[in-house]
């Protein structure tokens, strides 16, 4: 990817989180995550209100906690039964 693609509050996240000398496990992480909250809100994340930080953080919550009900507990374990 070149640097024109890329939107210029990504680079300055990106550069912010160099900056701070976060891991590249810990930034793609990160921007995983903002995408995520732009898919949710339906529009840039620097136009988030607190609210909406709030209801985000409540639907990862509710979805996370969706996920663990819907996975068997022998996968929760990391044991495999055949």
């Amino acid at each position: 990817m070149t640097e024109k693609c890329i939107n210029p509050l990504r680079r300055r996240m990106i550069e912010d989180m160099s900056v701070r000398h976060f891991a590249s496990k810990t930034q793609h992480d990160y921007i995983r995550t903002v995408m995520k909250l732009t898919r949710f809100l339906g529009r840039s994340p620097d136009t988030a209100t607190n609210e909406d930080l709030r209801r985000f953080q409540l639907h990862l919550t509710r979805t996370a906690r969706a996920r663990r009900l819907s996975t068997p507990p022998s996968r929760r374990c990391g044991s495999f039964s055949p």
